[in-house]
């Protein structure tokens, strides 16, 4: 692949590059740089997000005619990575890098209407229901029963680790609407109102102390039928599909190699075990080498990810290498960055830091002190949330059988 870029190429990054500068605030640079897992501050998150909005970037990945924008490959990994080395606090992906995509395959034009804009502009904030209490990589055991009464369902179960459960008004469920020979079967994709009465959402407290995730209760909630996405009973199908973007729709790659640099920059100004820089000290920079050679790998792989969905294919099983090797090298870098982090990075100090959700029973120093610098202070936390990245979206386990059922032909 020719990696050198147009002309073209360096006007549009020059082009991002500007914007950027002129519409990311102290803030909002903070709450990017600072964030402490793959979820930015939601506030910070969502007034972003109305930025981009305006400038018609919010979604570029989406067809033009939903709001997307006519951008090359190139383009997209530029825009990715501009707004990473500018500090730009993520969007959440549960809207704009999934289950949109599912309603524009799926879904009636009505609910395209409805939901499209509301993703786009902020107004409509989904949250995923997939795993429940006993399902979660085996995600077809799934129990969360919808009875069909009339026009509606009435639904009953509960749904856990629950991102932005409380903060989104819309949530994306795979429930049971009956019993068939293969547990896929029998599953419906269905789109509930979080206002819903008869749901409660109990936050969940994470290893980071944040309160990102929950679990949801649904007591007897009526769902109208017409909140179906695709058919009622082949909700699996959805299902799959929605994964090829959960999995290895986005690029991890110029993130993990922000992330890479920086440990470098920090690693050079600190003291290791023999007295020289950390960066120096042989062991030290055999994991780093590791790391940003694992990481431009990555990046070759997910081009050749982005090649196939964009001629209309979709990624297939290369959505599963993607997971496990962008999960399990976002976990090594952020082992080496509490490594270098040295004994700051003992400390919790979540205030330094830009949490993705509320911290409770933590109460900051008065005069706002922290030891040693913010990214020390960030790196424990980061670390702790990475551990989770192995697991979500279908754990490594399961990916590898996957690999060696589609692309060995094993079992």
């Amino acid at each position: 692949m020719d990696m050198t870029w147009s002309d073209s190429d360096i006007a549009f990054r020059d082009e991002v590059r500007e914007f950027l500068e002129a519409k990311l605030t102290p803030d909002l640079r903070a709450a990017g740089r600072l964030r402490t897992s793959v979820y930015a501050d939601h506030e910070a998150s969502m007034k972003w997000q109305a930025i981009l909005h305006e400038r018609g970037w919010a979604a570029p990945a989406w067809p033009v005619e939903y709001g997307g924008c006519d951008w090359s490959l190139g383009q997209h990994y530029l825009f990715s990575r501009e707004s990473i080395l500018a500090g730009a606090p993520a969007l959440s992906p549960m809207g704009i890098r999934m289950v949109s995509h599912a309603i524009m395959a799926f879904g009636t034009q009505e609910q395209k209407d409805f939901y499209l804009p509301g993703i786009l502009d902020g107004s409509v904030f989904f949250c995923q229901g997939y795993s429940e209490p006993e399902a979660g990589s085996d995600l077809a055991s799934l129990s969360m029963a919808a009875v069909s009464d009339g026009d509606d369902f009435v639904v009953t179960g509960s749904k856990i680790w629950t991102t932005h459960a409380a903060e989104a008004n819309w949530i994306f469920c795979l429930v049971r609407t009956s019993r068939q020979e293969r547990k896929q079967q029998g599953i419906t994709f269905l789109l509930i109102d979080m206002n819903s009465p008869g749901i409660e959402v109990q936050p969940l407290v994470m290893a980071s102390g944040e309160q990102v995730q929950a679990q949801v209760f649904f007591d007897g909630v009526r769902v109208p039928k017409r909140n179906v996405l695709g058919k009622i009973d082949e909700g699996w199908t959805v299902a799959k599909y929605l994964l090829i973007f959960e999995r290895g729709g986005g690029a991890a790659a110029p993130a993990l190699q922000v992330m890479a640099e920086n440990i470098a920059d920090e690693a050079a100004s600190m003291t290791g075990p023999s007295g020289v820089p950390l960066i120096e000290e042989p062991a030290f920079a055999a994991k780093l080498a590791d790391v940003r050679v694992r990481a431009k790998i990555l990046e070759v792989l997910e081009y050749r990810a982005l090649a196939a969905m964009s001629s209309g294919g979709d990624a297939g099983s290369l959505a599963s290498m993607l997971k496990i090797l962008g999960t399990e090298l976002s976990q090594k870098i952020t082992e080496l960055d509490l490594e270098a982090a040295g004994i700051h990075g003992r400390v919790y100090q979540p205030h330094a830091a830009a949490p993705g959700g509320p911290i409770n029973r933590y109460t900051p120093p008065s005069d706002g002190y922290v030891s040693g610098e913010a990214w020390q202070a960030v790196a424990p936390l980061h670390y702790m949330n990475d551990r989770a990245g192995s697991i979500y979206a279908g754990s490594n386990e399961i990916q590898r059988n996957i690999l060696a059922k589609a692309a060995l032909g094993l079992g």
